[in-house]
């Protein structure tokens, strides 16, 4: 669900995040998790033992009860590699619940990740660290889970959310684009590892063991983003989410995460999403606030102290020498305009989180809600003293963990004197017009105060839409933009056919510092929400009863519904609603995601949320319902009442978008029409008479002409109530029709690859 920011700026325009996904009780921070597992081998561990040494991702089997809920005939295995050892009890777990049930799942989640909490004293370090990465980016909910072995408590996990397809569905929209663990099938400290860097040459096969592939496919995706990166830099922007990179840059050297790529270019995905753009996601977090302290950057190849992590400087890889190349972050940062935006993120990560203290507040709320969790934990790697320590102090054991505090304040301070911190342009007095009676396809100026007489460039980025690229453009300050006079200090810029969302963030620069507004841009953006009137988006087709039509990504022959935009104009979904209950208008949220002019949008009626952004969570009745299109006032923008549905066949407006519902030849996203699969000009004439018809209707088919299949009449709400097969030695068919009630109806002839509709009416 997207959070909205509840700040209102100047002619209510309004800022949001593009975070989509619900907040799961299975994750919820404030909460401990009960899971209880259950092995009917007494060999249990000897055999997930030999499978993690033979390097097997196999799974043994065995049930499980989490929070009181049975699910039997579970997979589960070992995850990870440095934290796991088979002379340990308290290993960490990679459960798969739908391993022989298919589509079991606890609260919509079918993969279970619980690390052992190995290398990090205060129990903290995960949970804390997702929770700051969410604020910025897409990044797994992560919470506590006490797990208990046939009854037995084996300790206190953390329990962190994969990123799988679930997890791209949910915040990119798709789940079948290519998708890659950046892992090295070994990491090699005397390597390159996972860095998108291109000396393994041209051969996609030679990435193999760098890359794990997530998709069923992608390795020239990749290689394309590889080859772009290293020799075409300047046109990153088309493979590459540059800003989503630079907030995982920021995150990474703001917490002193290392484990990463800015360690040795591992424990990190990347996903293209539908606009071809690669997004990282971070990844494995348990080794944050300077517990891994190893790079191959700088004087600090061999690793460094608690003390140098304190000052360890954010762009080692621009402004020193890197062993191995760092494409990811040496290329990107050789541009000055990124190299000022990725600053000014870490700044905000640091105002946001570090100098207000929020953070500490966090963890020692943390340290309380698992308190007693870790104390009844035997199996933990350190002690009681080491946990209640390490928040603040550093805790010695193989190597020194530093605290948390300890580290984060000092670091805090060295920041907040790094080049580029201070200094930056000031962005204000945000506004837009013309303000009133601002409608879908205007043009739309948008102004803003910079009070920095030395700034060189003022940026807008803005998009229609959540699933849209943000477009770029360079406000002006010359008096042509509605922008006051020339040199006042008042940039502006026009966009012009606006769509009905109007989503944008600014960006302001001098020669050494940078400033975003808001702050969290791109991830979150200031909103203009402009009314959707009846009839601009419609519900133009929906299959209730669909058995072999279309199929979703998972391979899964659901119902659907499709929109269509009947503007010229692009519209956005975010603030529309789904139902088929009449007493609960707003059922289902529609995601924002942008439907171009004339265009479609397809959504599941499925009830399987979890699998995507466009799987509503309803199900389509194909005895026949009420489907309502609303808005965030509950005011109704279309509707569809329908009878019982027959399988394979779609209920459909004719003409497309504007007429009355008919029985239809299914169009999935795209236009109905009247002869689906015949050519222009050369659809069969076909005589219907009388029409209106009393007591008999006589169909005609003209000689030479081919001949259809079936003829098929429904009823204005879809429901078939006549259906004969042609004779083919006859050019006519009778009907009868003094058993149908007066009214119109819909007449259907069924040929090998179209249906041809007419319209009949019936007067007794």
């Amino acid at each position: 669900m997207k959070q909205i920011l509840l700040l209102i700026l100047v002619l209510a325009s309004i800022t949001h995040t593009q975070n989509l996904t619900a907040q799961a009780n299975f994750y919820h921070e404030d909460t401990i998790q009960e899971i209880r597992i259950y092995f009917e081998q007494d060999n249990w561990d000897y055999l997930l033992d030999s499978l993690y040494v033979d390097g097997e991702k196999e799974r043994i089997i065995c049930s499980m009860v989490i929070n009181g809920t049975a699910l039997d005939s579970v997979g589960i295995r070992y995850k990870g590699f440095s934290s796991v050892s088979t002379d340990r009890l308290k290993n960490p777990f990679n459960i798969k619940l739908d391993y022989v049930i298919d589509e079991q799942n606890y609260d919509g989640i079918n993969k279970i990740k619980l690390s052992n909490v190995i290398q990090d004293p205060s129990f903290l370090r995960e949970v804390l660290s997702y929770e700051i990465g969410r604020k910025y980016m897409p990044a797994s909910r992560a919470n506590f889970a006490n797990v208990y072995i046939n009854d037995e408590l084996w300790g206190l996990y953390t329990n962190v959310e994969a990123v799988n397809k679930d997890f791209t569905a949910q915040h990119y929209g798709s789940r079948d684009n290519s998708f890659f663990k950046c892992n090295p099938a070994e990491l090699d400290f005397d390597g390159e590892n996972a860095n998108l860097g291109n000396s393994h040459g041209t051969d996609t096969t030679a990435y193999y063991e760098y890359y794990d592939m997530e998709s069923d496919d992608g390795w020239t995706d990749l290689y394309e983003l590889i080859d772009i990166l290293n020799e075409n830099p300047d046109n990153i922007e088309s493979i590459l989410n540059v800003d989503r990179t630079l907030w995982m840059h920021a995150f990474n050297y703001a917490l002193v995460n290392f484990d990463s790529y800015i360690g040795y270019a591992q424990n990190y995905y990347i996903y293209q999403d539908d606009n071809g753009l690669f997004n990282p996601i971070i990844w494995d977090l348990n080794q944050s606030f300077a517990s891994y302290r190893l790079t191959d950057a700088s004087e600090f190849f061999d690793g460094f102290n608690i003390e140098q992590a304190k000052t360890i400087d954010p762009l080692f890889h621009y402004s020193s020498i890197s062993i191995y190349p760092r494409p990811l972050m040496r290329n990107l940062f050789e541009n000055d305009t990124y190299r000022r935006m990725y600053i000014a993120h870490l700044r905000t990560i640091i105002e946001e989180n570090f100098a207000n203290q929020d953070y500490a507040v966090k963890a020692q709320y943390l340290q309380n809600l698992i308190e007693a969790a870790v104390l009844a934990d035997a199996n933990k790697f350190y002690t009681d003293d080491d946990f209640y320590n390490n928040l603040n102090s550093t805790v010695s054991d193989l190597v020194d963990y530093p605290g948390i505090t300890d580290l984060m304040d000092a670091r805090t301070e060295y920041l907040q004197d790094y080049p580029g911190y201070e200094g930056a342009p000031t962005i204000g007095n945000i506004a837009y017009s013309p303000s009133d009676d601002l409608a879908i396809g205007d043009d739309l100026f948008i102004t803003t105060e910079i009070t920095d007489v030395d700034a060189t460039n003022v940026i807008l980025a803005y998009r229609f839409g959540g699933n849209g690229v943000f477009e770029k453009l360079t406000m002006l300050d010359d008096g042509t933009q509605n922008d006051g006079a020339a040199n006042d200090g008042i940039y502006g810029i026009q966009i012009s056919d606006i769509g009905s969302s109007v989503q944008y963030y600014i960006y302001a620069e001098n020669e050494t510092a940078g400033k975003f507004s808001p702050k969290r841009a791109a991830y979150e953006y200031h909103l203009i929400q402009l009314p959707i009137s009846p009839m601009d988006v419609v519900i133009n087709e929906l299959m209730a009863a669909n058995t072999s039509t279309v199929s979703d990504e998972a391979g899964e022959f659901d119902d659907w519904i499709e929109l269509y935009n009947t503007t010229n104009f692009d519209i956005s979904t975010a603030g529309l609603y789904l139902s088929d209950d009449a007493a609960n208008l707003q059922k289902w949220a529609l995601p924002d995601v942008l439907i171009t002019a004339n265009n479609y949008l397809a959504i599941w009626a499925d009830g399987s949320e979890q699998q995507g952004a466009l799987h509503a969570g309803f199900k389509l009745s194909s005895a026949g319902e009420t489907l309502f299109l609303v808005n965030e006032n509950s005011a109704i923008i279309d509707s569809v009442s329908f009878g019982e549905q027959t399988a394979d066949v779609s209920f459909g407006r004719l003409p497309n978008g504007t007429g009355p519902f008919t029985a239809l030849l299914p169009t999935f996203n795209r236009v109905n029409n009247f002869g689906v699969g015949i050519k222009e000009n050369t659809s069969p004439t076909i005589h219907l008479f009388p029409n209106p018809a009393k007591e008999l209707l006589y169909v005609h088919f003209e000689t030479g002409q081919v001949k259809p299949n079936e003829i098929q009449i429904y009823s204005i709400d879809g429901k078939l109530l006549h259906r004969e097969i042609i004779n083919s030695a006859s050019n006519f068919s009778q009907i009868k029709t003094s058993n149908f009630t007066s009214g119109l109806y819909f007449l259907n002839l069924v040929y090998d690859t179209a249906i041809l509709n007419r319209k009949l009416i019936i007067s007794h």
